[in-house]
């Protein structure tokens, strides 16, 4: 049984900042798991955050946090950062 694909949308801010400051191994990481995780089930893999990200959800990629919301069959992500600056950076760019 095949598992529907969700369909993957990245903030203009992860396209132009966080991804090209991924070096190449963690980029083909957090490539794969977004193809095998996020594309296929982001409820079971991803844990949601608390607090005022509340709404939000994470995946864990070695020491690296894709951070993503889902509505309907679309995941959006909105950062993929070191897990020491990610909820930091989160919050700015909630302000933003």
């Amino acid at each position: 049984m095949a598992l529907s694909e969700f369909v993957t949308e990245y903030s203009p801010i992860v396209v132009t900042r966080d991804i090209p400051a991924l070096d190449t191994f963690w980029r083909k990481a957090v490539r794969s798991a977004i193809k095998e995780k996020l594309m296929t089930q982001p409820d079971v893999f991803g844990s949601p955050l608390r607090q005022s990200l509340k709404g939000f959800w994470k995946l864990r990629v070695g020491d690296y946090r894709v951070v993503y919301k889902t509505r309907g069959r679309k995941v959006t992500i909105f950062a993929i950062l070191h897990r020491e600056r990610i909820y930091q950076e989160m919050q700015k760019r909630m302000i933003v």
